[in-house]
């Protein structure tokens, strides 16, 4: 792997990001959003609860965790999105570009995008609403990990998925969040769940993270061991989408779908 080729990708998206800074406050004006509305939402429920139960950390806090594996899912597909909109993914692989390089670029401008994200919620959360990260103690970066990885491997297989189905298809990628979320239990613990909801959310790492993050803001350890199976499931996911990405790419070279690359689907 060429690293000059790596930080050329890397570098293009930097340079997309300084020449439209549109681009750059959508990352912050929906982070905003979401904190305002759970966060105003949390305290209405913490003045008509009588449990005593704080909701600001178990609610807002799965919120704001949710919310950063979005956007690094969406640091990826965007990234992917602009070579599609402005036709430059055929120049790119023109080029003695490897797949694996652009994949590389498109991650670690995913990781800038989504930590300078993770910033500016924990900042305005605790301005706004006195949430400390500090709360989940040193389970924290685990969490984090694990989000980080599954984001990671959403956004190479929906980017995988529209390389394959084309550029009409990207209305089939922006659900996807919505979509996993009900059986992740972002909001409510698993075992209110179907039988059926609860053989998916095994599945999922994400569905780790949060029972894990509602046991340690009710003063329990942090569930190391779901936490590590967490992490191996979402390598495992992101290892499968890097290849998944990898064979679209060699059936679209192999096809002479790449060449036939426009605004309507593939087919």
């Amino acid at each position: 792997m060429n690293r000059v080729r790596v930080g050329a990708i890397v570098l293009r998206i930097l340079y997309l990001y300084r020449g439209s800074p549109q681009r750059v406050f959508p990352i912050f004006i929906w982070v905003a959003v979401d904190i305002l509305l759970w966060g105003f939402l949390t305290r209405y429920l913490n003045s008509v609860s009588q449990a005593g139960f704080d909701f600001v950390p178990a609610l807002l806090g799965a919120v704001l965790l949710w919310d950063f594996l979005t956007r690094v899912m969406q640091g990826v597909t965007m990234a992917f999105f602009e070579d599609v909109w402005s036709r430059n993914f055929l120049n790119l692989f023109a080029s003695p570009l490897k797949i694996s390089e652009y994949l590389a670029g498109l991650v670690i401008a995913a990781v800038a995008a989504s930590l300078l994200s993770l910033v500016a919620m924990v900042v305005f959360a605790r301005a706004a609403f006195g949430l400390s990260f500090l709360v989940y103690g040193t389970a924290l970066a685990p969490f984090v990990a694990v989000l980080f990885l599954t984001g990671i491997a959403m956004g190479v297989a929906a980017a995988a998925l529209v390389l394959r189905l084309g550029p009409a298809s990207e209305w089939l990628i922006w659900p996807i969040p919505m979509i996993v979320s009900p059986f992740a239990g972002v909001f409510y613990p698993l075992h209110v769940l179907p039988g059926w909801m609860r053989a998916i959310a095994v599945a999922l790492p994400p569905s780790y993270v949060f029972e894990g993050m509602r046991a340690v803001v009710a003063g329990e350890p942090a569930p190391w061991g779901g936490l590590a199976a967490a992490a191996g499931l979402a390598l495992v996911y992101l290892g499968s989408a890097c290849f998944l990405f990898g064979a679209v790419y060699k059936t679209a070279i192999r096809t002479g779908l790449i060449a036939r690359y426009s605004a309507e689907s593939v087919s």
